[in-house]
């Protein structure tokens, strides 16, 4: 196969599934042959990455992770997808073993936001939800914060634990869409906290917004903004057959 792409998943494998999904969903194909081509990794067994980062854990997922790159670099891709937020914690890492691109999904959602608030005066409030290793590691505070037009929001460690709970109790372990909790959650990000807009830096997060009802509430989908990124360079790809 030629003039294709690998995506890195199964962090979670459900996630993953709706990355695909959504990737073929906004394809603008009418025929099997309009499609793109990729392959997808569905590493389940990857360890798991906050558990690490926040040493709860000795199993280090950085070796899945890079094997997994350098046998799927000898295909030939044009590019590599990293659909875990978490896992761009270590993303410097894993952009050494191989000279292919390697999209960084909190990049290209700050990128988002700063478009979708390009007018606003003064900073622009970012509610950051996301997994524990991902709000502690900093990989989208400092994104955020050097922009220089971005003011970061943490939830409380009482809320924190209430978007912990939906991350693993409810999405990973149950398959449970928690539709109350969810926006308990985004209430109280924008509407007590005041932010501009909710950040949503988890793709379990993103499969909640995937599978909520229609609400009100501003939020900028990391794993949405990369789908589009994903799409766009596998069009140019393409028009390469």
């Amino acid at each position: 196969m030629k003039n294709f792409f690998v995506v890195l998943g199964g962090m979670g494998t459900m996630a993953s599934e709706s990355f695909i999904h959504v990737l073929n969903q906004r394809t603008p194909a009418y025929s099997d042959q309009e499609y793109l081509n990729y392959v997808l990794v569905n590493h389940a067994t990857v360890p798991d990455r906050t558990a690490f980062i926040l040493k709860r854990s000795q199993e280090d997922p950085r070796q899945a992770l890079i094997e997994d790159i350098k046998q799927y670099d000898k295909l030939g891709p044009d590019f590599f997808v990293l659909t875990c937020n978490t896992a761009h914690y270590f993303y410097e890492e894993l952009s050494q073993v191989t000279t292919r691109p390697l999209l960084h999904m909190p990049k290209l959602a700050v990128r988002e936001i700063l478009q979708e608030n390009e007018g606003k005066k003064g900073k622009i409030k970012v509610g950051l939800l996301a997994t524990e290793g991902t709000v502690q590691s900093n990989i989208y505070s400092q994104e955020l914060e050097n922009t220089g037009r971005i003011e970061v929001l943490i939830p409380s460690d009482k809320w924190q634990q209430k978007v912990t709970d939906l991350i693993y109790r409810d999405v990973k372990e149950k398959k449970f869409f928690n539709h109350e909790l969810y926006q308990e959650i985004l209430h109280y990000m924008i509407v007590e906290k005041q932010c501009d807009v909710c950040l949503l830096g988890c793709t379990e997060l993103s499969l909640m917004e995937a599978n909520a009802p229609k609400h009100f509430y501003p939020v900028v989908d990391a794993q949405s903004v990369l789908i589009d990124e994903t799409l766009k360079l596998g069009i140019e790809m393409q028009k390469n057959r």
